[in-house]
């Protein structure tokens, strides 16, 4: 079966930065393989689009551009934030304002955000609302395991259920 649309896809990969020499940022082994609804939405869309038609078995290997993966670096997502907005009844976690700890906030519109503490003062701490991998050159290879027709569940629900997926 290919990829497309509505299909579960299982693949195992190894993501290096810039090119097939680059380090290595994230591996993902045929025993822990990543599964995924391809059109869903979950993935970066010109990810999805190197995946097309790729049956069973097949090797795939590319390159995306930052602007294709999670966008350019962007000086502008990092923020100074008054420390008290941390305060739980009065009280600051200073183990959790530790520099580089990843911290889920909420932005004006209620849309959930992953933030970095980049520095800590006794006013004010500086986050990173960039993308761990924005303006990063991202290089995939590897191989597609399975491909399979999503179940009518998986398609209602917008992800995976079963093995490599959410369990309800």
């Amino acid at each position: 079966m290919q990829i497309k649309k509505d299909t579960v896809v299982s693949l195992s990969y190894i993501l290096k930065q810039d090119d097939a020499n680059g380090a290595v940022i994230e591996i993902a082994k045929d025993s822990d393989p990543l599964v995924f609804l391809y059109g869903a939405g979950q993935m970066i869309p010109r990810f999805e689009e190197y995946l097309t038609n790729l049956s069973d078995g097949e090797n795939f290997e590319f390159t995306l551009a930052s602007e294709d993966a999670y966008g350019e670096y962007e000086e502008e997502a990092i923020i100074d934030l008054d420390k008290q907005i941390f305060s739980v009844d009065g009280v600051i976690d200073e183990e959790m304002l530790a520099i580089g700890n990843m911290i889920p906030m909420r932005d004006n519109q209620g849309h959930m955000l992953q933030g970095k503490v980049v520095s800590v003062t006794d006013e004010s701490v500086k986050m990173d609302f960039n993308h761990p991998m924005a303006g990063k050159v991202l290089h995939f290879s590897g191989q597609i395991i399975q491909v399979r027709e999503a179940s009518s569940e998986e398609l209602s629900h917008g992800h995976v259920h079963g093995d490599g997926g959410h369990q309800h």
